[in-house]
C-alpha cells in the first residue's frame, strides 16, 4: 500500500489533523501552521533558516522516562549513535539511563557531556586500537568484545580487570530490513553461537588476567516489532550461560525496539516485552539452573525518532511525464535512509492546505536516488517557497547526515514550552574549508 493510499486525503481538501502517533507530544495546528514544543514552524523555520532539525525536548524526556518506569529492573542504556549530540547525553544522565557509544568520537561527545565513565558501554564490531585506548583513558565501565582479535588487543591494553561483554550472534531472524538485521548467521557482528565461536570466546576472555569476563551482549536488528524475537533470543542465549561455566551477571539485549514512520504502523509493546522478556528469563534460568543475570536494554530510535520533525523549503517544482517533482533545499546528505533501506516519510505543506495529489519530494543532490518521499499528498498547487514538515526524524538524521555536494549540515534546534535553541549549530563553508589544507 503506498503513502498516498493510507492518506485518504488525496484528491479532497486537506483536512486539519495530524497524522496520530508520528508528530512530537503536543504537536498541533494553529489555524494552518504546525506547533512544535509550543514554536510555530514558521517562526522555527524565519530564525534558524531550512533545513533544521527540530527536537522537541519533553518527548525525549518523557519516551525515556517511559523505559525507566516500564523496566524499573533494568539497566537501560542510551543508544548514543541514534542521536550523538552532548544535550542530549545530558538529558539521559538527568534521567538516570547509562550510555552506549561505538567509537572514540561518540565517547568524546559523552565526555563533553560529562557523562559518568560507570555508566558508559562501549560496543562496535570494529574498535580501533584508539577507541579502546580512549575507553580505558576514561574508565568506561564495559567494553562489549566483537572479535578474537579484540579480545587479544584489548587484553594487551587494559589492566585492573577491565570489565568486558561478548557480543553474541544468537541466530534469530527478527524480519526486518535486511540492511539492519544483526542477529542473524553469517554476518559481521558477534559471535556465532551456533558455530561455537561465543563459547570460544567466554574462554578466551577467561585466559586474559587484564579482563573480567561479567556478561553477554545481542543485537537482533532494528524496527524489530515482535517480542516473541526477544525471547527467542533469550532462550537460546541462556543455553549458552549454561554451557559456558562461568558467572554471567548481566544479559544485554540491546534495543531495535520499532518506531512508527507512517499512519497506521504500531509502536513497540513495551509493556508486553517487560512481562514476557521477564517471565521468559527467569523460566529458563531456573530450567538450566542459573543465576538469573541483570538484563540491560538500549533504546534509541524508540526514545527520540518521534521527537524529530525536518522542515524544508520548496525550491522548484517539476511536472515530469508522469509524477510531480517538489525539490526542496536538503536531501540526501540530512536524510539517506530512503536511499539506504527505502525508509518511507510523512510530508506535510505548512502555513496552508488545498486539494491534494501524489508527488515526489527529492533533494538538491546530484544523484538520481536523492528522493526523501515518493507519491505523498500535497496540495496540488505546491511551489518554490512553501515549508514542509518532514516527521520521525529524531532518529539517525543528525547521525547519518554527511557533506555531500559540501552542503553544511542542518542545525538540531531543541523546542520545549514555548522556546527555542540550538543544540547543535548549523554547519558553515568555514566549518567545510577548516579541514583542506
Amino acid at each position: 500500500m503506498t503513502l498516498a493510499e493510507l492518506l485518504p486525503s488525496i484528491g479532497c481538501a486537506t483536512e486539519p489533523v495530524l497524522e496520530e502517533g508520528l508528530w512530537p507530544d503536543g504537536t498541533h495546528l494553529a489555524g494552518s501552521d504546525l506547533v512544535i514544543g509550543g514554536v510555530p514552524a514558521t517562526r522555527l523555520a524565519a530564525q534558524f533558516g531550512t533545513p533544521c532539525q527540530v527536537l522537541d525536548e519533553s518527548t525525549v524526556r518523557s519516551r525515556a522516562a517511559a523505559f525507566v518506569s516500564a523496566l524499573p529492573d533494568v539497566e537501560v542504556v542510551f543508544a548514543g549513535k541514534s542521536l550523538p549530540c552532548p544535550e542530549v547525553y545530558r538529558w539521559m544522565v538527568a534521567l538516570g539511563l547509562s550510555l552506549d557509544v561505538s567509537s572514540a568520537g561518540e565517547l568524546a561527545l559523552a565526555r563533553a557531556a560529562g557523562f559518568p565513565a560507570s555508566r558508559i558501554v562501549v560496543h562496535g564490531n570494529v574498535k580501533t586500537a584508539e577507541d579502546l585506548k580512549a575507553a580505558l583513558a576514561y574508565g568506561v565501565s564495559r567494553v562489549v568484545v566483537d572479535s578474537f582479535d579484540e579480545i587479544a588487543q584489548l587484553g594487551a591494553l587494559a589492566r585492573n580487570g577491565q570489565q568486558v561483554m561478548i557480543r553474541v550472534t544468537p541466530g534469530v531472524d527478527a524480519h526486518t530490513h535486511a540492511a539492519v538485521a544483526t542477529g542473524v548467521e553469517d554476518q559481521k557482528f558477534g559471535f556465532s553461537l551456533a558455530s561455537g565461536a561465543a563459547l570460544e570466546a567466554v574462554l578466551r576472555v577467561v585466559e586474559q588476567p587484564s579482563l573480567r569476563l561479567v556478561g553477554l551482549h545481542c543485537h537482533i536488528g532494528s524496527q524489530v516489532r515482535h517480542v516473541a524475537s526477544y525471547e527467542e533470543t533469550v532462550r537460546r542465549v541462556v543455553g549458552l550461560i549454561a554451557s559456558c561455566g562461568a558467572r554471567i551477571e548481566q544479559l544485554d539485549l540491546g534495543g531495535g525496539f520499532c518506531a512508527p514512520y507512517l499512519p497506521g504502523e504500531p509502536s513497540f509493546d513495551l509493556f508486553g516485552f517487560a512481562q514476557r522478556v521477564h517471565g521468559t528469563l527467569n523460566y529458563e534460568c531456573a530450567l538450566h539452573r542459573v543465576p538469573v543475570p541483570r538484563l540491560l536494554v538500549e533504546p534509541g530510535r524508540s526514545i527520540v525518532a518521534r521527537a524529530g520533525v525536518t522542515l524544508y523549503r520548496v525550491c522548484a517544482v517539476k511536472r515530469g511525464v508522469n509524477r510531480t517533482f517538489v525539490a526542496v533545499d536538503g536531501g540526501m546528505s540530512d536524510n539517506p535512509r530512503p536511499a539506504l533501506y527505502g525508509a518511507k516519510y510523512v510530508v506535510r505543506l505548512v502555513g496552508r492546505g488545498g486539494r491534494s495529489q501524489p508527488m515526489t519530494v527529492v533533494g538538491r543532490h546530484c544523484e538520481a536516488g536523492d528522493v526523501l518521499a515518493e507519491d505523498v499528498p500535497l496540495p496540488a498547487d505546491v511551489r518554490a517557497g512553501d515549508l514542509l514538515a518532514v516527521p520521525v526524524t529524531g532518529a539517525y538524521h543528525h547521525a547519518l547526515a554527511s557533506n555531500y555536494n559540501q552542503v553544511g549540515r542542518p542545525p538540531v534546534v531543541a523546542v520545549k514550552d514555548g522556546s527555542a535553541r540550538p543544540i547543535v549549530r548549523r554547519e558553515t563553508e568555514e566549518d567545510l574549508l577548516r579541514r583542506y589544507l
